[in-house]
């Protein structure tokens, strides 16, 4: 058995600090920062631009380290600069609390118990949000926020929104572009693609509605996090989904990786044929500068085999373009009639292809929907007599 240690020799185990960024909140400032020393003195606060009493309150606790901001940057600017000044002081983990009051101090341990089982780990606080006086909107946020994490990572997350956090300094990204709120959403999205592990953890909340301030303005906030979003969606769907697919296939064998990852995958054939379906389809329909992200949204709408469906889709491959543009275009021909004459031999241009762009369209459209429902078929009829066969091997 391993000996029992107390609290504070777990503490002093671990290289950690706790940040707290604060923007007009005296009702609850001086609590916080006093129920925190309980437990530590490595306490880095960043006042972002107080108007109120905060700088008064910070007067009594010269004796810890203080960032003031001339004016109000933002949260993200507050986190930043308490990440940049924790690593001047060589701590390993930063923990952050907000100081309006709603978390307790008194769950720093279990943050410290858990990253040292679980070490170089980002910990996020996951907060009981069907709790009395937890505001309709911060629940809706939440459900919001988590979607949209697990659609970029693939990570499923009970609380993405908490301020109560563990971070690994020296692990997380160098670099940030927001400053707002929506840089915590963008801090474990990106940690998350570094490989870092991101998890919640459990802990108390207070909603206190005659003492919390919250600064969140709906519309502009929103807004920011809305666009920042729409980036990391992008970026996720048009590198990081690929990256990982191709990295995942590398490490393990691009023949074993295909064997166990896609053919023995859970999926039933019908669902595997699918996913082909759809990669055909997307990979010669018009959509060029669009394919990759269309092909993952949906996808994951129905629940089909990203893998299969990403080389699927790779029927566009570059060797195979002009005769996918020439069966395009000679289908096209068809069902649409143009003036310009339809040059369908080696001396055919881009011009070319312009002049007949609604032949070509909807050629690439009809082309497309055969050759998938096709491929579907012919798939699914391929891999229920794999399966059979494997059947009958094993018995």
């Amino acid at each position: 058995m391993k000996p029992i240690i107390s609290k504070q020799e777990l503490l002093d185990s671990t290289s950690f600090c706790v940040i707290v960024p604060t923007y007009n909140n005296q009702k609850t400032l001086k609590r916080v920062l006093d129920s925190i020393l309980d437990f530590t003195s490595n306490l880095i606060i960043v006042n972002d631009g107080s108007t109120d009493e905060t700088s008064e309150i910070l007067k009594q606790y010269s004796q810890l380290t203080q960032i003031h901001h001339p004016k109000n940057l933002g949260k993200g600017r507050a986190l930043r600069n308490g990440f940049r000044k924790a690593i001047e002081l060589n701590f390993e983990y930063a923990i952050t609390i907000d100081s309006d009051g709603q978390h307790f101090a008194s769950d720093i341990p279990i943050f410290i118990q858990e990253i040292q089982k679980e070490p170089n780990s980002l910990l996020i606080g996951s907060r009981n949000m069907t709790q009395e006086n937890v505001p309709k909107k911060s629940s809706f946020g939440n459900k919001f926020s988590n979607f949209w994490f697990k659609f970029e990572t693939g990570i499923v997350l009970e609380d993405t929104q908490s301020g109560f956090r563990l971070y690994p300094l020296k692990l997380i990204p160098k670099r940030f572009y927001t400053n707002k709120f929506e840089f915590e959403i963008e801090v474990i999205v990106r940690s998350a693609w570094k490989g870092i592990v991101v998890k919640n953890i459990p802990i108390q909340i207070l909603y206190d509605p005659a003492e919390r301030v919250s600064h969140f303005r709906p519309f502009r906030d929103f807004t920011r996090i809305s666009i920042l979003n729409t980036v990391l969606v992008t970026n996720a769907l048009l590198y990081i989904k690929p990256r990982d697919f191709f990295r995942r296939a590398k490490k393990k064998g691009f023949k074993k990786f295909f064997l166990e990852d896609i053919l023995e995958s859970n999926d039933s054939n019908f669902k595997k044929s699918a996913a082909i379906a759809l990669g055909i389809f997307i990979g010669i329909s018009p959509f060029w500068g669009f394919q990759t992200i269309l092909l993952f949204t949906f996808a994951a709408l129905f629940r089909l085999n990203k893998v299969i469906a990403f080389l699927s889709s790779n029927v566009s491959f570059p060797p195979f373009i002009p005769l996918i543009i020439y069966g395009s275009l000679k289908t096209g021909s068809l069902f649409v009639s143009s003036d310009a004459p339809l040059i369908l031999d080696s001396s055919a241009t881009l011009d070319d292809i312009q002049k007949n762009a609604a032949q070509y369209i909807v050629g690439s459209l009809i082309l497309a929907t055969v050759l998938a429902l096709s491929a579907g078929v012919i798939s699914y009829l391929l891999l229920t007599a794999f399966s059979s066969k494997n059947k009958t091997n094993s018995k």
